[in-house]
């Protein structure tokens, strides 16, 4: 029996889909980040019960700190981006939490630079408040042990290829590091939005596609380039082809990284037999329904898309690209 319903809700679904291909099932991931934060900071004396946490995002964090919080009798405070929908804030309003969003923007790196300068107003104005940073802090890292070891209890023993949405870096980075850890062959395959600067993708524009969650329009500082083996860039068109696709097939309903994921994993496969790849699918298409799957009769069939492979992040180009990481050219 569960404590709390965040304990609950965290727990992923391993479904098998073929049997080297796995989808690692969440429905809403960034909870073990935000659980495994907070419990980090109460066991140093960080913070204690009753303080209030504060963090920027986009809404799917935000829902996650805010479980964390009422898990832990903490207060919370939520800067918003505009993508916040109704589901979240009325969530939030609920839990306790308070949400203010920044003024609407179509430029994604403003939207992210506004709501960092609210922030370091908001500590201005009360430093007792903690800044949970989940952009750059590896205490963002910690939850993902326990994935990690369900995994690697799962799954049979062998060489595993590890497929994801990068984000902030403290989801597939992490799982793949404590996977290592345990002794596992883990190659680690990121993938991003065109338009994001974390791997170098910010000349080649996608606005449909960064709003989802696994990009950046400034720098992430817990990302940790090193953790992976290849990256694999996807627009929207290809992102919505493998989300429709997983549904299809599957019936696995899921958002637009997972169908991104989806799509690099099968491809990837392609290319190196002697793996069972693991894609994760990080969070539900519920949010996705009017931007994405309202459109599923126009997305390319899957089976015809094919990612131009390049060695230097000036060949980037629509609708999917992927390279070795580091590329060649700059290896």
């Amino acid at each position: 029996m569960h404590a709390h319903i965040a304990e609950a809700v965290k727990r992923p679904d391993l479904i098998s889909l073929a049997p080297d291909l796995t989808c690692l099932r969440f429905e809403t991931m960034k909870i073990y980040s935000a659980l495994g934060a907070v419990r980090h900071l109460l066991d140093t004396g960080a913070v204690r019960p009753g303080d209030t946490l504060v963090d920027s995002s986009s809404g799917i964090y935000a829902q996650a700190l805010a479980l964390a919080c009422h898990r832990h009798g903490m207060k919370c405070h939520i800067v918003g981006s505009t993508t916040v929908d109704r589901a979240t804030r009325v969530q939030l309003e609920i839990l306790g939490a308070t949400l203010e969003q920044v003024a609407p923007s179509q430029d994604l790196r403003l939207d992210q630079e506004l709501r960092v300068k609210r922030i370091a107003e908001i500590l201005a104005d009360h430093p007792s408040y903690h800044w949970m940073r989940q952009y750059h802090d590896d205490i963002h890292y910690y939850g993902y042990r326990e994935v990690a070891e369900e995994i690697d209890r799962e799954l049979p023993a062998g060489p595993l290829g590890l497929v994801g949405g990068v984000g902030s870096g403290a989801s597939t980075g992490a799982v793949a590091t404590y996977l290592r850890a345990a002794g596992r062959d883990v190659s680690l395959v990121g993938v991003q939005p065109f338009g994001s600067v974390t791997f170098g993708a910010a000349h080649v524009a996608d606005p449909d596609m960064i709003i989802a969650g696994i990009g950046s329009a400034i720098e992430f500082r817990n990302v940790r380039h090193e953790l992976y083996d290849r990256v694999h860039w996807v627009n929207f068109d290809s992102a919505l082809s493998g989300a429709v696709a997983l549904l299809r097939t599957t019936g696995i309903f899921a958002g637009l990284s997972t169908g991104a994921a989806h799509l690099s994993a099968l491809w990837e496969r392609t290319r190196d037999a002697s793996r069972h790849y693991v894609f994760i699918a990080a969070d539900t298409g519920h949010r996705y329904v009017e931007s994405a799957y309202a459109r599923h009769e126009q997305a390319p069939d899957i089976d015809g898309l094919k990612p131009h492979e390049i060695t230097s992040l000036d060949e980037l180009r629509h609708p999917w690209s992927t390279t070795a990481w580091p590329p060649a050219a700059t290896s």
